[in-house]
Parts: C-alpha cells; sequence; structure tokens
C-alpha cells in the first residue's frame, strides 16, 4: 500500500501529548431519616446524612477504587486529588481504572479547557496498544469522537489527535470509519491550513493505510486535489499522503480519475516545488499511470474537461510537457521517479 476540489466553499475549509489538568467527581447516596417530632426528625436527618453516605456498584467511584469518597461539596477537592493522582503518572501506566474516568471526566466536564486537557491525556494513552484495546471495551471511541463537534476549535483538534492514535488500531479502525464524513467536514469547513484540517487530515491518512474504508472517501477526491493547490508545504504533503493510499487501490480508481480537479494542480509540477511534495505527487501519478481505462472509458472521460483524467492523464494535458524538465532536478530520486 501507499503512504498514508478549488470548490465555491473552499474559503471556508478550515498536535499531541499531554497530562490531565482535571479529574472527574464521586458521589454518595444517603436516606432522610423521619422521626416523630421536628427536632428528632432534624437530629435523625443529620445522623443520616453522615452515616448512610454509600458508593453505588458500577459507580465511577467504585471503579477508581483508592480515592477518598466525598460530598458534592467537596467535589471540587477530588477533582484535585485525582489530577494529582494521574499527574504522577506516565501516559503508559495509566490503570484502566483511571482510564474509565477520565471518560466519565471527559462527558462531565463544562470547561472546555478541561475537556482538551482530558482528551490530550487520553491520546497520550492510547499510543500504547493495551490502551487502545480498553478505550474500545470501554465504549471510549464512540465518547471520544463525540467531541469533533465540540464548539471549542481546540477540542475538536484534540480529539482528532486522540483519535489519530486510537486509529493505529486495526480492530478500533472499525468503529471509527463510521465517522469519516464528520472528518471530511471538518476538512472542507475549517480554515486553510489550520491544525484542524492538519489534525483531520493525519486521521484520514491512518485509515486510508488499508483498502478496507478507501471506498468512503471516493466522493471526497476533489476537495483533497482543490486543498492540494492552495495549502502549505505541511498540509500538501499530508493531502498527498491520502491521495497515494488511496490510488493505491484500483477498485475506486475509476473515481479518482472521474473527479473534478484544478486545472492550476499541473504547475505544481515544477522545480520551484518543494521535494517532499513534488516527490509524493510523482508517486500519485505513477499510481494513476498504472491505471488503464478502456478507449470507450477514456474517450468519456474526455468530454470531462476538468477531470482528473484530463489535467494530468489525457494526451493533451501540460503534464507531459512539464515532466521531461523535472530530469534535471537535482533531487536524485525525483529524476528516477
Amino acid at each position: 500500500m501507499g503512504e498514508d476540489g478549488l470548490i465555491p466553499r473552499l474559503g471556508n475549509m478550515k498536535a499531541l501529548l499531554g497530562i490531565l489538568a482535571g479529574a472527574g467527581a464521586s458521589y454518595g447516596l444517603y436516606k432522610l431519616l423521619r422521626g416523630g417530632d421536628a427536632e428528632i426528625n432534624k437530629a435523625s436527618q443529620r445522623k443520616s446524612n453522615a452515616n448512610a453516605m454509600a458508593v453505588q456498584p458500577g459507580s465511577l467511584v467504585a471503579k477508581v477504587s483508592g480515592f477518598n469518597v466525598v460530598s458534592k461539596t467537596d467535589s471540587g477537592n477530588l477533582t484535585t486529588e485525582m489530577a494529582s493522582e494521574i499527574l504522577s503518572k506516565s501516559p503508559g501506566s495509566l490503570e484502566p481504572r483511571h482510564l474509565s474516568m477520565l471518560l466519565s471526566l471527559l462527558q462531565s466536564s463544562p470547561s472546555p479547557a478541561e475537556r482538551r486537557e482530558v482528551l490530550i491525556t487520553l491520546g497520550n494513552a492510547a499510543a500504547f496498544t493495551v490502551n487502545q484495546d480498553l478505550l474500545r471495551e470501554f465504549g471510549g471511541l464512540h465518547i471520544i469522537a463525540g467531541f469533533l463537534s465540540d464548539p471549542s476549535p481546540d477540542v475538536r483538534v484534540q480529539t482528532l489527535n486522540a483519535l489519530n492514535n486510537l486509529s493505529m488500531n486495526i480492530r478500533n479502525q472499525e468503529q471509527l470509519k463510521i465517522y469519516v464524513p464528520s472528518v471530511v467536514q471538518l476538512i472542507e469547513m475549517s480554515p486553510v491550513n489550520s491544525d484542524l484540517q492538519l489534525a483531520a487530515l493525519r486521521l484520514l491518512t491512518n485509515l486510508t493505510v488499508t483498502d478496507n474504508h478507501q471506498h468512503l472517501m471516493k466522493n471526497s477526491i476533489t476537495l483533497l486535489l482543490s486543498l492540494l493547490v492552495v495549502s502549505s508545504e505541511v498540509l500538501q504533503i499530508q493531502v498527498l499522503k491520502v491521495l497515494v493510499n488511496l490510488s493505491s487501490n484500483p477498485d475506486i480508481m475509476d473515481d479518482i480519475v472521474q473527479a473534478q480537479a484544478p486545472a492550476s494542480l499541473v504547475l505544481l509540477f515544477d522545480g520551484c516545488t518543494s521535494t517532499d511534495v513534488l516527490l509524493r505527487l510523482l508517486f500519485f501519478v505513477g499510481n494513476l499511470r498504472a491505471w488503464r481505462p478502456s478507449a470507450q472509458v477514456a474517450e468519456a472521460l474526455r468530454r470531462q474537461q476538468d477531470s482528473l483524467y484530463c489535467v494530468l492523464l489525457d494526451s493533451s494535458s501540460q503534464f507531459h510537457s512539464r515532466l521531461p524538465l523535472l530530469l534535471s532536478h537535482p533531487d536524485e530520486e525525483i529524476k528516477a521517479q
């Protein structure tokens, strides 16, 4: 496998490690005991409140054993104590109970800054295979992915970063594939060259390494090609990683060559283009040229003047006159390609 349109709304388009700066809260149950007269009733209530506090089976506190059970009025102190407990550990030493607590806090926190820190810690932890599996088993993939629509851009970026690490696991990809449309939409609606676009493309690169889910991207080729001609070098490289991955799959090649492409795409094949970008462009075209359409299909494609086929592959394309000029490129790998 490989490494990894301009459209009207393009102007609307718009990494990773850290430690938790907050944590969750616990709760207990109490029951008010009623007495005969008012004074006895009040005393009974106070005694009941003090003694009848209990941890519910299956609750967060039950899972995160070792932390003190406190009342809601002490939840601020509990958060600090839990944060200190986790801050003393490296991401690789977080226990299952800590991961469960982090997921609970992520869902309950009203603070964007706190949600961001939790996601950074979860993303760090997800760099380890055992935690990738645990987070999947805890239902954490869908919990985390739910924050792709968070109002805070920083939270969305860290959500993508965490999902990126989680997507290194093939079994996790089976659950994450349903979020491909949401990730593509983030790329389309975020500012060009933004951290959001870069993080989203990194996730899509992982999800398209194998051909299992590449078909989910076949309607997004025009978006990627359009982004390619207006973005920075860093983003261009990430776009091309996805395009190289997709173009390695003959089953979706028809969709790729029929996609609308900006005519300016051919201008990237130039000695002034970054070597890293140019090399990946040549890999991409190499994959495209390995595809052989029938005469009937080729004729139909020629009638689509703005298709990728006409822009790069057809005999009338300017690409063919620009390619020989790259033989004088100082980079040997460029010349070889």
